[in-house]
């Protein structure tokens, strides 16, 4: 797998010495856990997809892993932006049915619960760089396409973000939220520059030949020709030395080496069948 880059967004960094001040900081950092919990879901579901990560970004509303992916279906998109709130639902709902079973841990894990439902609910909104966003623009772009869909998904980003300053400013003649104001910045940021960076790129199965040294697994395994090279990508192991054998029917139609396997998953769109490269 190559190239994650991992960075911080400057706003995680305001966040956490807002709530540094206010004495919160114990809470923050669950809700940077929690993040890092749902960057695992979009990581789990772009790997399933033949994707990873190529930047992965921490901010104080979850991990942030947006763009156009060239050559990914809309459906594939869909499944990687749902992954990371679905994952925070998950745990969330564990949370509370723990809760049933011991109930005197609710003080010790109810904010634990919380930061996963208000992450997941958070990256619902339909506003880049958040993974609603992403399923509004892949949604549309089915229906419209993909430079109407863009147009739309950022006047909606722009939108919101105006809404949130003018929450902040209602806000102000009361109790000051600030949280408003940086959500607002983070959304208007993320939807002028929407998908620059975070871009998923193809999972590589090219052998480091170094780790023959120590020795590795031979994986031999045998598909049908009529295979795609997402589901290649799936069965190839990145610590094995991998063979591959090519049916059709029951003949045997080709053998595949480690450098036959790298090169065909390299050159080749995802969802094409394997016979086409044979």
């Amino acid at each position: 797998m190559g190239g994650i880059r991992y960075s911080v967004h400057p706003l995680f960094f305001v966040v956490g010495f807002y709530y540094a001040l206010t004495g919160r900081i114990f809470v923050f950092l669950i809700y940077a856990f929690t993040a890092v919990i749902h960057e695992t879901g979009h990581s789990v579901a772009a790997g399933r997809a033949g994707y990873v990560l190529n930047k992965i970004t921490l901010t104080p509303f979850g991990a942030v892993a947006s763009g156009n992916i060239e050559g990914l279906k809309f459906y594939d998109e869909l499944k990687i932006a749902a992954a990371g709130p679905a994952v925070n639902l998950a745990v969330g709902l564990l949370f509370v049915a723990f809760w049933w079973i011991f109930p005197e841990t609710y003080a010790f894990t109810d904010v634990a619960a919380e930061a996963n439902f208000v992450l997941a609910a958070v990256n619902l909104i339909p506003a880049y760089p958040l993974d609603g966003g992403r399923i509004l623009s892949a949604l549309l772009s089915i229906k419209l396409g993909a430079e109407k869909a863009a147009k739309i998904c950022k006047a909606v980003g722009v939108s919101l973000s105006l809404l949130l300053i003018a929450g902040f400013i209602y806000t102000v003649f009361y109790t000051p939220n600030v949280s408003l104001l940086i959500f607002a910045a983070f959304v208007f940021v993320g939807t002028i520059d929407r998908g620059k960076d975070n871009k998923y790129v193809k999972i590589s199965s090219a052998f480091d030949e170094r780790k023959l040294r120590r020795g590795v697994p031979v994986k031999r395994q045998a598909v049908s020709k009529d295979v795609t090279l997402k589901t290649l990508t799936k069965i190839t192991d990145a610590n094995a030395l991998n063979e591959i054998d090519v049916y059709d029917g029951d003949r045997l139609i080709k053998k595949l080496g480690q450098k036959d396997i790298a090169g065909i998953l390299g050159s080749g769109d995802i969802y094409a069948k394997l016979e086409r490269f044979l």
